[in-house]
């Protein structure tokens, strides 16, 4: 199977203790799915897409386009994300997949700045109507 058709997905555990990862084959046409049929809300630092699963916990997908930075500098921002996430986990369980996009103007911001965006966005989805 060629890597490009692997994608990094991370469930939250049961226990809450910790995000692990789990290695998730998500092909392009199911990313694509919930970016067209998800909805989506956004800042000026972030887009969230989301869609309803029945899984019973929430995965994540995080994209950092290359417009960002090399690859050092795109990791970087993923392990900033995931941190995050697993931080505010509380907030969002909710049984849905999300797919988090990083925006360029995160670059100009430190880590608590990027926190704080990105929580108030999740908490916004939860009572706002969508902006798709």
């Amino acid at each position: 199977m060629p890597l490009s058709s692997v994608a990094f997905t991370f469930i939250i555990s049961a226990k809450g203790d910790y995000m692990k990862k789990a290695i998730v084959v998500k092909r392009p046409e199911e990313f694509n799915k919930i970016i067209k049929t998800g909805s989506c809300f956004k800042n000026k630092d972030f887009v969230i897409y989301y869609l309803p699963n029945n899984l019973g916990y929430d995965k994540f997908g995080i994209s950092v386009g290359k417009k960002i930075g090399k690859a050092v500098i795109r990791n970087k921002y993923k392990r900033k994300i995931r941190s995050i996430i697993d931080e505010y986990k509380k907030v969002y369980q909710n049984s849905r997949n999300y797919i988090i996009i990083l925006r360029k103007n995160c670059l100009e911001l430190s880590h608590e700045e990027i926190k704080k965006s990105f929580f108030n966005l999740m908490t916004r989805q939860k009572g706002a109507k969508d902006e798709k």
